[in-house]
């Protein structure tokens, strides 16, 4: 299947698969992007995708992340008729402990960097502060880090009729745990 990509920033990166037998492929952040504990953000991947019709890409975590680091990324749908940047939604689920008491920034591989001790720009407040120390746990996604998958999948549209009364099975309206956890 070929699938037509723009990019829309330089420093995107071709999606690739790392394995051939990989049924997901990398998608690579296009910037930095500063993730504080209980925060969200967006990180974008400078590309964006022409899905073909009857398709969808899927973005799921990459494992290790998830294992790894409190950052979880947000399961996604990148519909056919999509033509915007692909971002990928991370959430940091650290919890703040006390606000700007560590004076580094994680990363997803496990090291860490200092600080810049000047004047950044932060989303939280949407404007620049002087800032000399972030939050414990907090993240920078760098610009190149893989920081998420996605796989292309067929999609079939249901049909919806209304109907007076839905039909009989053994489970009937028995859900949220109805089933136990042991057999």
């Amino acid at each position: 299947m070929n699938v037509n990509i723009k990019r829309l920033s330089p420093d995107a990166q071709t999606p690739t698969y790392a394995h051939a037998t990989d049924a997901g492929f990398d998608l690579v952040a296009a910037s930095d992007v500063i993730i504080e504990p209980g925060a969200t953000a967006c990180v974008p991947t400078g590309l964006a995708f022409e899905i073909p019709e009857g398709f969808e890409m899927q973005i799921r975590p990459r494992s290790g992340i998830t294992l790894k680091t409190p950052l979880r990324v947000q399961l996604g749908t990148v519909d056919a008729g999509y033509r915007g940047e692909v971002g990928v939604i991370v959430d940091n689920i650290a919890e703040r402990i006390t606000p700007f008491n560590s004076t580094k920034y994680e990363h997803i591989d496990g090291t860490t960097t200092e600080t810049a001790k000047h004047v950044r720009y932060c989303s939280r407040y949407g404007d620049y502060v002087k800032q000399d120390a972030v939050a414990y746990k907090t993240y920078i996604i760098r610009k190149g880090d893989r920081i998420a998958q996605a796989v292309i999948k067929p999609v079939e549209q249901a049909v919806f009729t209304e109907v007076e009364a839905l039909g009989d099975s053994d489970r009937g309206a028995d859900g949220f745990g109805s089933s136990g956890v042991r057999q």
